[in-house]
């Protein structure tokens, strides 16, 4: 193999620092802040029809006023199985049933739950840091298995500078995504 054909795969590297970045997300909308939003009923899932089915799939979840969600359960016979899958998620909410609706009042954070939810935020965050650190050995592992096959040394630290760009670059957007999240939470 010749050295000009030696090539890091630095887009599959990105999409992987770019899944570590969607999967924070997702667990960041699940975070309840004090204000209603319909991802917070996202994440649980129900026994219906023999397996194991999102809530959104099984209604439709609006949010009427800043305080308040609501499930429109289409199927009149999973009402309770809906109710009961949202009591045991420990999102710490009490549905309340009204016909086919399931209501959820978000009840007000205090000062205490506001900080508990913020050290939860830095875990997240620090579990997506991880995930990229990894992504980031994985390239370095390519770049030396590459210097095994006859990359020079010029190549290597272009590569290597490469990779920790993109390293650098994903950590500052979790440490920024951690930070707005910490601010919603704390504001009252």
């Amino acid at each position: 193999m010749a050295n000009d054909e030696i090539e890091i795969d630095t887009d599959a590297i990105q999409r992987r620092m770019d899944g570590a970045m969607a999967a924070l997300k997702t667990e960041f909308a699940s975070l309840r802040t004090g204000r209603a939003s319909a991802s917070i009923v996202a994440p649980i899932m129900v026994d219906a029809y023999g397996q194991m089915t999102p809530v959104n799939q099984l209604g439709t979840v609006n949010v009427p006023e800043p305080r308040m969600v609501v499930i429109n359960v289409w199927d009149k016979g999973m009402i309770s199985k809906v109710e009961k899958a949202i009591r045991e998620s420990g999102i710490g909410i009490n549905p309340v049933t009204d016909g086919p609706l399931i209501r959820l009042p978000i009840p007000e954070l205090n000062e205490e739950r506001r900080r508990e939810l913020t050290k939860v935020a830095a875990q997240y965050a620090e579990s997506a840091k991880v995930a990229i650190r990894n992504v980031r050995r994985d390239g370095m592992d390519q770049i030396k298995k590459a210097k095994a096959h006859g990359m020079g040394e010029d190549d290597q630290k272009f590569w290597s500078d490469v990779v920790q760009d993109l390293t650098d670059k994903a950590i500052a957007a979790v440490d920024r995504a951690l930070e707005a999240k910490q601010a919603e939470i704390m504001q009252v």
